[in-house]
């Protein structure tokens, strides 16, 4: 009988990306776009004194919402997540893109707020801490329906949240929804007074217009200013404004509607970003004001394919005369390059944007916090501890088409051409599939792992494909101690390939499709995601 123990051991993994857009030298005092790249969705930020912290969405994965730190607004540093206790919210059974949505940080009067829906898991919620670092409280229930809340602080100390959610009468058509706002109580956490509708339908009624979502409300002079997106997430995706002289309306849209949009843009335009749109803004110390906001960097921009997900952007806010805010004017591309913030400049200790290279050689006290599981805490099947300078996985009976908890830590694609290694001691137990997977949601994955046969090994490629997973490619290999395993896609094509001990390098299987792992393929709201998995089949 076989004793040895389920597990994988991994001795390094090592992430490349290489656009050719990011090989343009920067100049002095600019940036890249994306300043998140890959997979960080439905941005928000807000500053205190001189720091600055965003949050994003992350669905189904665990841990939830990364929360990151700048001084200059360019460079970010993750501080942790917020969702980082596997009791603050139900994961269990969520499909990919369900779970956390749209996460919106504020701060006041010492303490941050995350106010967030939880899909599909109990709705929408408000965590707290003193320190974005954490800890952050359990969640407190809010009791409303609809998605996309977010919190303002009044002059005079009064809370209130604004939401999407289900039209006061009969829904019209198909994404008819409205805009909400009802005072929160701060000492009693809870929502008072009545509810009142501040759009109907979006900014032009009579239109039919869809998907008004992502509100933020904020105040600048005498006016409060009502910021929403418009349009769906997909190529129509855009960002419009309102304003009012009271946070309760009636408010008023812009007659130049949308502040932000890249729809009316010709396609097939180099370097083109496009679904721009869920933007929130912060004010400088200087007074002026920029906007983060969500976007996309298709690789095939005449099928708009993407697998990088949507990622968060940067822009600076112009005012017009008569106090309107715009992002972009009508008709501008997204620069991939802009001038910087006039701030401090700072660096990432990890590189979230441009073109880089990130290697984990595991050895450290703790994952760094880029890695996250699939509905599961990595700590439940991912040591550090067991064999110092390694990770050791456990295998898990779920696998990555279901809606369990699979052992698979994963990391964001952030470059429409990457290559992503990883070197490994191969499964010594009957039954234990361990190897790397580019995936993108459960229906649409690859799989390129090695398993146990007798006295010989086998290492196969398995794809997913909105169907069943396939064996596809397959080698017997003889009893090693030491496989590398390697991913590579440019655009919509990726290679998979492996070496024994050396450094000489093998094709398991060259130029296959990768659209499987794109945004419009699979569906749903998340990036690609390549990582380590294990997985316990009949021993």
């Amino acid at each position: 009988m076989d004793h040895s123990p389920p597990v994988a051991v991994f001795e390094w993994c090592e992430y490349f990306g290489h656009d050719a857009a990011a090989t343009v030298p920067l100049p002095t005092g600019h940036y890249r776009n994306p300043i998140l790249a890959g997979f960080y969705p439905d941005p928000s930020l807000c500053r205190v004194g001189d720091d600055f912290y965003l949050v994003n969405s992350t669905f189904a994965y665990f841990p939830g919402i990364p929360i990151f730190h700048s001084r200059d607004l360019v460079h970010w540093k993750q501080l942790g997540h917020v969702i980082d206790r596997p009791t603050q919210l139900p994961y269990a059974g969520l499909e990919v893109s369900h779970g956390i949505f749209a996460p919106a940080i504020s701060h006041h009067r010492g303490t941050f707020y995350v106010i967030c829906t939880m899909v599909d898991g109990g709705g929408n919620f408000l965590v707290t801490a003193a320190d974005p670092a954490g800890p952050w409280s359990d969640p407190v229930w809010l009791g409303f329906e609809g998605i996309d809340p977010s919190l303002f602080f009044d002059d005079d100390g009064r809370a209130w949240i604004v939401n999407n959610g289900e039209p006061a009468g009969p829904s019209r058509y198909d994404g008819h929804r409205d805009i909400w706002i009802q005072e929160f109580d701060l000492s009693a956490k809870k929502l008072v007074g009545p509810r009142r509708v501040l759009v109907d339908r979006g900014t032009v009624p009579e239109q039919n217009p869809v998907w008004i979502e992502g509100p933020h409300l904020f105040k600048r002079g005498e006016w409060y200013y009502l910021m929403c997106a418009e349009g769906g997430t997909a190529e129509g995706h855009t960002e419009v404004i309102f304003r009012g002289r009271a946070p309760t309306g009636p408010f008023t849209p812009w007659e130049q509607n949308p502040i932000l949009t890249q729809r009316d843009l010709p396609p097939g335009r180099t370097n083109a970003v496009t679904s721009t749109g869920h933007a929130d803004l912060v004010q400088l110390a200087d007074g002026s004001w920029w906007s983060a906001f969500l976007g996309c960097r298709p690789y095939d921009t005449a099928s708009l394919l993407y697998a990088t997900g949507r990622e968060t952007f940067l822009l600076p806010v112009r005012w017009t005369d008569d106090a309107w805010p715009v992002i972009l004017p009508p008709g501008e591309s997204v620069p991939l390059i802009a001038k910087a913030p006039q701030l401090p400049a700072a660096t990432s200790p990890i590189p979230l944007a441009g073109n880089f290279t990130v290697r984990d050689t595991f050895a450290t006290a703790a994952l760094a916090p880029t890695w996250v599981g699939l509905r599961t805490p990595p700590a439940e099947f991912a040591s550090l501890s067991a064999q110092p300078g390694a990770l050791t996985l456990t295998a898990r009976s779920d696998d990555l088409r279901g809606r369990g908890h699979p052992a698979f830590l994963a990391r964001r694609v952030q470059h429409a051409e990457f290559t992503f290694t990883a070197s490994m001691h191969p499964p010594t137990a009957a039954g234990v599939t361990a190897g790397i997977a580019a995936f993108q949601n459960e229906r649409c994955h690859f799989f390129l792992g090695i398993r146990r046969v007798g006295e010989s090994s086998e290492l196969f490629l398995e794809r997913a494909d909105n169907s069943t997973a396939t064996v596809i490619a397959r080698a017997v290999l003889p009893p090693t101690d030491s496989l590398s395993l390697r991913i590579e896609c440019r655009g919509g094509h990726c290679n998979f390939s492996y070496a024994t001990g050396a450094t000489t390098w093998h094709t398991l299987a060259a130029d296959l499709d990768a659209s499987l792992l794109t945004t419009r393929v699979a569906g749903g709201f998340v990036g690609a995601m390549v990582g380590l998995h294990a997985r316990l089949e009949e021993r």
